[in-house]
């Protein structure tokens, strides 16, 4: 999308609802200054395509998503204290 270009409401009121079907997901690994890995994982909910063009020509789709994100290995400092558990065994 060009710099600058604004997507209105009638945009996407105007816009076609394009079928998809998942091909490959992946999953993308950070390691962070503090030692704990985050994967995190983009999942496609639904997309439009607009009755804009890019200056190339090529359509303009608008995409809802949701992010998915785990941590591993995560260090033991970086952890909260445990709390001392509030149920009693009988």
């Amino acid at each position: 999308m060009p710099p600058g270009m604004r997507i209105l409401q009638r945009d996407l009121e105007e816009a076609e609802d394009i079928d998809f079907s998942e091909e490959k997901e992946y999953w993308n690994t950070y390691k962070l200054s503090d030692g704990t890995t985050l994967k995190v994982k983009l999942i496609l909910k639904g997309v439009k395509r607009l009755k804009r063009y890019n200056p190339d020509r090529t359509p303009i789709y608008v995409i809802q998503s949701q992010n998915i994100v785990r941590t591993v290995d995560i260090p033991e400092e970086v952890k909260a204290p445990l709390k001392e558990s509030s149920f009693k065994p009988v």
